[in-house]
């Protein structure tokens, strides 16, 4: 069986058994017609995780302790990336790849099945889509007036809990995504959408809204917002956005839409408290 998803306006496929399938409920919003030629299609293996034996590692990802750790390794034209649910776990499940992304076997587990067909997806999507204008970001988005603002920083820095204080703030404000928003820019304007991928918080919104301003967060013992100039606020975008590092060309791309968005869009650094009020501060100031 396989289904088909349009996320930012992109399609992909995913095929697997119906009992696999039936597990993304996160997906459900996103289900579109098939397509000819989807961006990428990923199919499921309920088999185990392929030996690394023969293939080269290049890379191993553990930059946040709560988050899983990815491993990379190249066999010719081909990719193999083994994922584990935390830093120190054991490998759960892997997915390989062709080198234009578009063909994906994922090898899974039944007992962690989601969790292995849904970090598949969110990867392949951020290394797919970054020559088409696409940054995932790891953000948490929330929407005012129609317009949508991105809070940015290291986990643990208070992006959830900033959302919750515009909620507090504005009872007409709505959170759009809480952890990986993917942002395009389109006709020169800075567009945020929801996606299936959205951390600890259950909130997939097949939604989109223009960007009002990025904002970098910083726990503090005072409510105070300043705007970055564009020097300033690329390394925090940077840092925000998946990619692979090891990949120049991928880089390229990536640097590229940072730097249209940029030229686009404000970003401000919010030194907050956990309160309302750093809410109203950071949205008189954005909304100028």
């Amino acid at each position: 069986m396989i289904n088909h998803y349009k996320v930012a306006e992109h399609i992909f496929a995913i095929e697997a058994e119906p009992q696999y399938l039936e597990l993304l409920t996160n997906y459900a919003p996103f289900l579109t017609e098939p397509c000819a030629e989807p961006l990428f299609t990923i199919t499921v293996h309920d088999e185990p995780v392929p030996s690394t034996e023969g293939w080269t590692s290049v890379f191993t990802d553990t930059s946040d302790d709560d988050m899983p750790r990815i491993e990379m390794y190249q066999r010719g034209d081909e990719w193999l990336f083994c994922v584990s649910m935390t830093r120190e776990g054991a490998v759960e499940c892997a997915m390989r790849c062709s080198a234009d992304w578009k063909r994906v076997h994922s090898y899974i587990r039944p007992q962690t099945a989601r969790f292995a067909i849904d970090n598949a997806a969110m990867l392949v999507y951020a290394f797919a889509t970054a020559d088409k204008a696409t940054l995932l970001f790891h953000s948490s988005a929330t929407v005012l007036d129609h317009k949508a603002y991105m809070f940015l920083g290291h986990s643990g820095t208070g992006k959830s809990t900033h959302s919750q204080q515009w909620k507090a703030a504005f009872p007409e404000a709505h959170l759009l995504n809480d952890d990986n928003p993917a942002v395009r820019i389109i006709d020169n304007q800075t567009i945020v959408f929801g996606t299936p991928w959205s951390g600890k918080t259950p909130c997939y919104r097949n939604e989109q809204a223009p960007v009002q301003a990025l904002v970098q967060l910083a726990q503090a013992p005072e409510n105070k917002i300043t705007r970055l100039r564009m020097t300033q606020a690329y390394p925090f975008i940077l840092a925000s956005v998946s990619g692979l590092k090891v990949f120049p060309h991928m880089m390229d791309l990536i640097f590229e839409s940072i730097a249209k968005l940029l030229e686009l869009t404000p970003v401000y650094r919010l030194e907050c408290l956990p309160n309302p009020d750093a809410a109203r501060v950071c949205a008189q100031t954005c909304s100028l």
